[in-house]
């Protein structure tokens, strides 16, 4: 006795309806929600790890990643709210979070600050509170409500990227940001804007944040200001909106429609993330926008669109799904910014690379699969195949998906115009069963498509299986099962008894009998030879959904609505297994007999103690968020899948446990695949049309490396030439711009000197001129100081009387207002004495109108007591004898029924047979004239055939005549090629020509840049001397401001003197000095000024140099490509000449010419035989057009023919039926 060991290997499926399902942990690794667990997922590998979500939680609500990307947090809901945080690292949980200030049962969304030490969490309704925890402490720092109404949606919260103390929260008709400060949230004031539905939102920097609506719209805020609006419309509602226009926030709503949009975009903003350039917006169905910043007035532009691949089937909504099927939910970027992955809400993860060269320079790039597309509906079905390592799985989403568990990937998917219930793998691989709701279809799996080629009559099939032997199916059809051959499509028998809907079946090993259950509480055995039951166990308080059978079929495992796990044996109970007050929903036991497994209403997977003991022991493992709908093993014992309502698929790898997962022998999976004759021919056809063109462009590049050598060889002597002539004149231009320096420098020298004497003289009257206004300043001052102390004294006395006047009409307002309320008092004490005498009156009258009520319900009461009595005696009568009717009249209806029943089955079994001999006696004769017809088609066939020989032999005739035309075409292309020789010689001119105007142009360029390095040099003498006058006025200011202290002391003159002397010192001494060491300064800055003169003209001289490489490099590309354009119009010429041999040659073939024609060219070609001049008229173009043209027409009427003929010659095998015959032809 042991528990098996289950452990999770893969998982197909998405959580869409978790806030930030996606995120990358590493530049290989994503997490995302699958079920009721958290998957790790690396891109590269494809390989995942798994994060089990808690027992007994209402499933995730929302996720969020750690900044340094080494914990997750994952909100789950439940009688209690909670937030459990994982160690990416070790998988293990760190903390859980619970509080009681929370109401809700839920959290909304989830936030990391930027230091990873602190968390905030926003509850649902009814309270909508807010939380700041220090999760580290698993303790709340500070909440509040974000909220008072309960009708209001909170959509998502998040952090400042740059400060942990900032938050932000939008929702329906609500955008706030919070600071923490000391224990408490407080709101920040926010400009007033129009109540909106805010649906999501990003920090772009430390105080800018852009905000998405439900109408479209985004909204840029900056310092809590509303700067800008950006709106978001797909290019298929205006080509205006593809240029990213944006519009201010000041705008009316109806100034939108100026570029041809409505006022109110019905396009929601779901998905706003943050990257290096700007940020990524996904809006409309499966569309991303790119804004990135600009330095314009717009701030942000909108630059390309990323795309979900659509087809046009898969466009349209299941009634399971709320809004458009492609949504972009969420978007996540890689640390490296090279990675974009984005969860739909159809439950997919796509991706594209950011780098240039994966986004393409136009504005649209289409994202792709991530691993696989995944279920997004119900899956409703599900099967193992024996020799090949697939599963198939068919869902609500109209879909049917063959994987391979081998390598974890999805082999097929074929989507359908209804839903899918239930679908069966054949053993053997090649073959899938799914019902329909109108039909059953039998499918072909092809290479790559699935195709049906039988249609069976059973409406809404919920449960179809194969045989282990494959040679038989089963499919129920409400409550009656009926088996079919797989091969000759016979139905071979019906099971009925079941009184309800059948919801599970299944094969023993050795296919001699099934066992079904239904929701009547009945489990039934069958025999298929005889078609009848061979044992029973019906329970009519329980409605079975699965049962199982152990390998040697002699106990039978059930599970139901009664919440346990039974045991049947001989048509009776031996155990019942209590499943902990849980509804068990599907089974399943191992070939080995050794493993068993239940799964759960709660999406559990429950690893059984087997054989069974009560009460139960087992192992319990958390993966699906929805009750499970199918389980199955594989045929190996190593693997267990379940599926789900959550459109999810788990893989299990199991075994017991001694470690006897596996078999003994290795069991290898069978390879063989269909694939129909008509795409086999197609795929040849094409691989011989690619060989011809590889061979082709071989030939091709071959010629074009052979011609490009040679040009290249040519380039380089001309362009070494040209290097040594030019590296000559430099030189000497070199020696030229020498002697001019030394002019230059000879000429500047003389003309500092006239600008030093010019600047002294000007210096000395500015000094007399600023001294006069000195002293005129000064008086002002005096007499400025006196005036506003007067009108000081003025104002201090306006003042106070203003005050005294104040206090006066204070004292006359509060008399009167003190006299008005002594009135109003009065009058309201009268009012309140006229209620309390209206109280009473009213009081009094109510009394008495109760009294009479009272007594009239009792008078009314008895009577009718006594009339009940009489009534009950004469129905307890009654009752009596309408019970001994009804059961001999139930009696009599129950043997009537069962005999209409059996005179029923009795006489559609009669027509039916009979409708069978009619119809095969109609194809006999049919066939025989069919036979005959084609008889009589074959001898006509067959002397069309020996007509179109003779044809044939006749147009070989004509051959010789052909041959000569095709030789005056040769000399057509003589003079062509002469025109190309001419042609080339003009080009090699024009060459020429040109190089002399680019020697003249450089020559110029250098005379133009000399003239600007001369200008520059003069700016830079203009700019010293205008600093030295900074400077001396700077002096001048100085001086001033100590004569003015000078000034201060006139009364005393001892400290006078003492102030000039000083000042004398300071300024008349180091004038002096300065003089001095400002000629050797001067100098030096000459010389630095010189120094860098020649340097800046060493570096111009080698940009020319560069300039001059670039403008011959220019011109060597432009020749070679005139060269190229040359060489591809003698192609062109080339490929003309060769269409014409190919025309003229097809011309051999030609058929249904006139007799006229055909003796001309038979006495053209005697002619030309005898080297004479043809006499008759010879073929000119249109008739070789015509000919053409016929010629086309004859071989598509021989194909035609040939096929025919092959048809007819190929007769029907023995094991096949013949095609039926048409009333019409026959």
């Amino acid at each position: 006795m042991s528990i098996a060991v289950a452990t999770l290997r893969h998982s197909f499926g998405l959580k869409a309806d978790v806030t930030n399902n996606v995120a990358f942990q590493d530049e290989q690794t994503i997490v995302y929600p699958a079920g009721s667990n958290c998957v790790m997922f690396n891109i590269e590998t494809r390989a995942q790890k798994f994060i089990s979500n808690v027992e007994k939680s209402g499933g995730m609500t929302a996720m969020a990643l750690t900044p340094n990307k080494r914990y997750v947090a994952l909100a789950e809901k439940g009688e209690k709210a909670t937030i459990t945080i994982y160690d990416l690292q070790t998988l293990r949980k760190k903390k859980v979070l619970t509080t009681t200030e929370v109401q809700s049962q839920q959290y909304v969304s989830l936030a990391f600050s930027p230091d990873s030490k602190f968390l905030i969490s926003q509850g649902a309704r009814p309270d909508w509170t807010l939380l700041y925890w220090a999760w580290e402490k698993s303790k709340p720092m500070a909440s509040i409500r974000t909220s008072t109404n309960i009708s209001t949606e909170i959509y998502q919260v998040s952090f400042n990227p740059n400060d942990n103390a900032q938050i932000c929260v939008v929702g329906n008709g609500i955008f706030k940001t919070y600071k923490y400060n000391e224990g408490v949230l407080k709101a920040n004031p926010i400009q007033k804007i129009e109540p909106q539905n805010f649906l999501t939102h990003t920090w772009l920097s430390e105080d800018r944040i852009v905000v998405g609506t439900d109408v479209g719209k985004i909204m840029l805020f900056e310092g809590q200001e509303h700067k800008r609006d950006f709106y978001v419309v797909p290019p298929s509602t205006s080509d205006s909106s593809s240029n990213g226009n944006t519009r201010t926030s000041t705008a009316p709503q109806s100034e939108v429609s100026d570029t041809g949009l409505s006022s109110k975009p019905s396009t929601p903003v779901l998905s706003l993330t943050k990257y290096s350039k700007g940020f990524l917006c996904s809006a409309g169905n499966g569309i991303i926008f790119m804004y990135e910043k600009t330095d314009e007035r717009e701030m942000y532009k909108r630059t390309r669109e990323l795309r979900v691949p659509i087809s046009p089937d898969s466009a349209q909504s299941t009634h399971n799904i709320k809004g458009p099927l492609h949504e972009i939910l969420h978007m996540t970027i890689s640390p490296s910014e090279e990675t974009l992955v984005a969860a739909s809400r159809n439950n997919q993860l796509y991706t594209i690379g950011m780098t240039g060269a994966e986004i393409a320079k136009g504005e649209h790039s289409l994202l792709e699969i991530l691993s696989q597309p995944f279920h997004f509906d119900q899956i409703t079905g599900l099967d193992v195949c024996i020799r090949k390592p697939l599963i198939a799985t068919c869902s609500l989403d109209r879909t049917v998906r063959i994987w391979n568990y081998e390598n974890n990937s999805l082999e097929l998917t074929k989507e359908f115009q209804e839903e899918a219930f239930s679908v069966a793998l054949h053993p053997s691989g090649l073959y899938v069963l799914v019902g329909f709701s109108d039909k059953l279809r039998l499918m072909n799996i092809l290479i790559d498509d699935i195709q049906p080629f039988k249609e069976f009559t059973i409406r809404g099939c919920r449960e179809c299986q194969f045989s282990n032997g494959g040679h038989l199916f089963a499919a129920v059809h409400g409550n009656v099962i009926q088996l079919y051959t797989t091969y000759t499509f016979e139905n071979v028998g019906n099971l009925k008894g079941h009184n309800g809907k059948v919801r599970s079946i299944q094969w023993t090993h050795d296919d001699s009998r099934i066992i079904s259950c239904g929701v009547d509480g009945a489990v039934y055995e069958w025999s298929v030879y005889t078609n009848k039951r061979e044992g029973e166990s019906v329970l009519k308080t329980c409605s079975y959904t699965c049962a199982c059978v152990s390998p040697d079929g002699s106990t039978t495992y059930a599970v139901g609505s009664d919440k346990t796990l039974k045991e049947i044996s001989d048509s009776q109970i031996q155990k019942e297994v209590p499943a902990a007050d849980t509804i068990l929903t599907q089974c399943a036991i191992s070939r080995s007999g050794r493993m068993l497994f239940v799964g759960t209403a709660q999406g559990s997977v429950r690893a059984m103690k087997f054989p069974l003991t009560v009460p139960g022991e087992w192992a319990e493992h958390q993966c699906h968020a929805g009750s499970i709908t199918k389980m199955k093993i594989s045929y190996d014992d190593a693997y267990l899948f379940t599926v789900s309502e959550d459109s999810s698929l788990y893989m299990f790898k199991i075994m017991d446990k001694e470690g006897r997962g596996l078999k003994s022998k290795d069991i290898t999976y069978a390879e063989e695949i269909l694939i129909s004759k008509t795409d086999l021919q197609e795929k040849d056809t094409a691989m011989k049309e690619l060989k011809t063109r590889v061979y082709e462009l071989n030939m091709e590049n071959e010629y074009q490396l052979r011609l490009k050598d040679m040009n290249h060889h040519e380039k380089t002597k001309e362009l070494t030439e040209k290097f040594i002539q030019e590296m000559e004149s430099l030189k000497t231009k070199n020696q030229v711009l020498k002697t001019d320096k030394d002019k230059e420098e000879a000429r500047h020298e003389e003309e500092q000197q006239d600008l030093i004497e010019k600047q002294n003289q000007e210096l000395q009257d500015l000094e007399s001129a600023n001294n006069q206004k000195l002293m005129a300043e000064y008086e002002k001052y005096q007499e400025l100081q006196a005036k506003s102390q007067r009108m000081q004294e003025e104002y201090e006395r306006q003042l106070a009387a203003k005050a005294e006047s104040k206090k006066q009409a204070l004292q006359e307002l509060t008399e009167l207002y003190e006299t008005k309320l002594h009135e109003k008092t009065g009058q309201l004490e009268s009012a309140n004495d006229e209620q309390r005498k209206m109280l009473q009156t009213h009081e009094e009258t109510t009394r008495q109108i109760e009294e009479d009520a009272d007594r009239e319900i009792l008078d009314i009461k008895n009577m009718y007591e006594r009339r009940l009595r009489e009534e009950k005696e004469g129905n307890m009568r009654l009752t009596g004898e309408t019970g001994i009717m009804k059961k001999k009249f139930k009696s009599q209806e129950q043997e009537i029924e069962s005999l209409k029943v059996e005179i029923g089955n009795l006489n559609t079994e009669k027509n039916k047979l009979n409708g069978v001999i009619k119809s095969l006696e109609k194809d006999i004769l049919g066939l025989k004239k069919e036979i005959q017809e084609r008889d009589e088609t074959i001898q006509d066939k067959e002397k069309r055939i020996y007509d179109l020989k003779k044809k044939n032999q006749e147009l070989e005739k004509f051959k010789f005549v052909l041959d000569y035309k095709i030789r005056e075409l040769k000399k057509l292309i003589e003079p062509r090629e002469n025109d190309i020789k001419t042609m080339r010689d003009q080009i090699q001119e024009m060459g020429s020509e040109l190089e002399r105007y680019n020697k003249g142009n450089t020559a110029l360029k250098l005379k133009i840049e000399e003239s600007k390095q001369k200008l520059k040099a003069n700016k830079d003498e203009m700019a010293l001397q205008r600093q030295r006058n900074h400077d001396m006025a700077a002096d001048l200011k100085r001086f001033r401001t100590d004569v003015s202290k000078c000034v201060k002391h006139i009364q005393d003159p001892h400290v006078l003197k003492v102030e000039v002397i000083e000042l004398n010192k300071r300024w008349v001494q180091s004038e002096q000095l300065s003089e001095n060491i400002g000629m050797d300064v001067d100098i030096q800055k000459e010389y630095a000024r010189q120094r860098d003169h020649l340097e800046r003209s060493v570096a111009s001289f080698r940009k020319k140099l560069q300039k001059d490489s670039q403008i011959h490099r220019a011109d060597n590309v432009r020749i070679m490509q005139e060269n190229v354009s040359l060489i591809k119009e003698i192609n062109d010429l080339r490929r003309e000449l060769k269409i014409a041999r190919t025309q003229i040659s097809s011309l051999k073939y030609a058929l249904n010419l006139d007799e006229g024609k055909v003796h001309d060219l038979e006495a053209n070609n005697n002619v030309l035989k005898k080297g004479m001049p043809a006499v008759g008229p010879m073929v000119s173009v249109e008739e070789l057009g015509q000919v053409q043209k016929i010629v086309d027409i004859q071989k598509s009427e021989i194909q035609r023919l040939r096929d025919q003929l092959r048809h007819t010659l190929t007769k029907p095998g023995s094991g096949h039926r013949l095609p039926p015959v048409e009333v019409g032809q026959a």
